[in-house]
């Protein structure tokens, strides 16, 4: 059967087959395809191919691999309870905490993470809580204020908040959000963390007929995180940040907690995929457990305290981007076509002339 080619290649062949047009044809034609070509890789994701499927670092049913035991490739803690078709970091019961936590060190340079869960329980609107973490870090299993883990870490965390503590009438919740710290920032569980989140979005995960997704992307220093909500292989990117840096050789981890307010947190499942992704020499002979976690900002976080809407963020090309984008390369093309009517009425007046 014959491979159906990327956006990539299809765009260099159709790029040749105009090279001969002259030069304001082919940029009227290329435009559109351009963007198409960057639209595509923009919102690409992992097809979850089973041999870049990284089975230690996966939590997977029905779960077998989970335990204390030595050989256990995932720990568990506090209120987690396995069964066989789904871990419960929580239960709908108030003032419980769990965690889940892979064993192995991850030492991937190139990585994507798809975890599926769902959020669920019998409280209405704003009385349900708090949410679950997922987290890459230095240590693993260590208790704490912030979604059941410490406010003090090394390393990545995804927030799925679904608890609103700051009230602020800018956000609604579920809220997802993203942190880099290197052990310096606290966590403020009180603001939602709005003063250290690299980005993040609103999105309607709780209590839905099925099960909704997240997929948490790392490559070449580029954070990006994706969500399917409506269980139809449909993603959404919620957070694209660049200038990113993470050691490897840290543990993937879950936690989730309840206050006053509960609900179930459920992992299904958390599917380790290795990106093959070419690097320079030097970064290949670069000792990656040694790299401090970073993040490159036009501003530090800790400036971002004072400012709700976050100007250093990196937003998604979505929404009005995406008009001026294509409102920028329709301009375009009337450029051309007018400059293109000029000089073609230019040429028949000057070949007038010779008769």
């Amino acid at each position: 059967m014959a491979r159906e080619r990327s956006p990539a290649s299809w765009l260099h062949s159709q790029t040749s087959v105009t090279r001969r047009m002259p030069a304001c044809r082919r940029i009227t034609l290329l435009l559109p395809l351009w963007l198409l070509h960057f639209s595509s890789v923009y919102s690409d994701i992992t097809d979850g191919n089973a041999e870049h499927l990284k089975r230690e670092h996966s939590l997977i049913k029905p779960y077998q691999g989970v335990g204390t035991s030595p050989s256990s490739q995932w720990d568990f803690s506090g209120s987690t309870l396995i069964t066989s078709q789904y871990v419960r970091l929580t239960p709908d019961e108030r003032s419980k905490q769990g965690s889940v936590w892979n064993t192995v060190p991850c030492y991937l340079k190139d990585w994507e993470m798809h975890v599926q869960f769902k959020i669920h329980g019998s409280g209405k609107k704003n009385l349900h809580g708090d949410g679950f973490a997922i987290w890459y870090t230095k240590e693993r299993l260590h208790h704490g204020t912030v979604f059941g883990s410490s406010a003090s870490f090394l390393g990545l965390a995804i927030f799925i908040d679904t608890y609103p503590n700051d009230e602020a009438p800018d956000r609604s919740f579920p809220y997802i959000s993203a942190m880099v710290n290197n052990g310096s920032l606290p966590y403020d569980h009180g603001k939602d963390g709005r003063s250290t989140e690299l980005g993040g979005c609103s999105v309607e995960v709780r209590n839905q007929d099925h099960d909704t997704y997240l997929a948490i992307r790392y490559s070449k220093g580029r954070l990006t995180i994706m969500v399917d909500v409506d269980d139809r292989n449909d993603w959404k990117e919620c957070i694209d940040f660049g200038g990113v840096r993470l050691p490897t050789g840290y543990y993937f981890g879950a936690s989730a907690a309840t206050g006053d307010l509960s609900d179930n947190h459920d992992i299904i499942s958390m599917k380790m995929y290795q990106l093959m992704v070419e690097h320079t020499p030097e970064e290949d002979n670069q000792d990656w457990t040694k790299i401090e976690p970073s993040v490159s900002l036009l501003k530090s976080p800790k400036d971002n305290i004072d400012d709700p809407t976050g100007n250093f963020r990196s937003t998604p090309l979505t929404g009005w981007k995406v008009f001026l984008l294509l409102l920028c390369a329709l301009l375009g093309i009337v450029v051309c076509a007018v400059v293109g009517a000029v000089v073609f009425q230019k040429r028949q007046e000057r070949n007038k002339r010779f008769y």
